[in-house]
């Protein structure tokens, strides 16, 4: 009997330290794709730092913008050095919450994700759909959402307009461990 005390305790214990802490990831991945006419651009950074609170559904990402990598070395200097301006605008940013996160359990379903974006000094409000698991060694969240190149001000030289889609689909997939201090 004071075994199963013991047991039931801990089990207590570990639901209350799971449901009140931080889950963190360094290397989450986040991908972006622009399809035109003339070429398909895409770009992958496996360098994103990602917290979620899961006493709050809080979730914040940070993005390095000079580590996202192109299969050509040309577009990704392009891109740092004339369309993000990444030496002025090092880092996208999202702050926001995973809708319903308390319902979510070990079975993987389909979330909102609601917040704001920052991109090139800019911010908007982004809602999209993703899907998230959640273990108590693991909380993963994956998805993806479309961003218009223009909302965030960044500008395309009217010579390779036609080069890069006006719509860029942006991925993410985010695999956040327990966060000890």
């Amino acid at each position: 009997m004071k075994l199963l005390n013991i047991l039931l305790f801990s089990l207590l214990c570990t639901v209350v330290s799971f449901g009140q802490g931080k889950f963190l990831t360094k290397q989450g991945n986040t991908s972006f794709f622009s399809s035109s006419p003339v070429e398909d651009i895409k770009a992958d950074n496996n360098q994103v730092l990602s917290i979620i609170d899961t006493s709050t559904g809080a979730i914040a990402i940070s993005i390095l913008m000079k580590s996202f990598m192109f299969e050509k070395s040309l577009m990704q200097e392009h891109f740092n050095e004339n369309y993000v301006e990444s030496d002025k605008y090092p880092k996208a940013i999202f702050k926001g919450k995973i809708l319903d996160f308390n319902d979510v359990n070990e079975n993987e379903q389909t979330v909102s994700i609601v917040g704001d974006i920052t991109i090139h000094g800019i911010t908007k409000k982004l809602e999209t759909q993703g899907t998230i698991k959640k273990t108590n060694e693991n909380i993963s969240v994956n998805g993806d959402f479309l961003v218009k190149v223009a909302d965030f001000e960044i500008e395309i030289p009217s010579v390779v307009a036609n080069n890069i889609a006006e719509t860029i689909k942006v991925s993410f997939e985010l695999d956040h461990k327990p966060y000890n201090k």
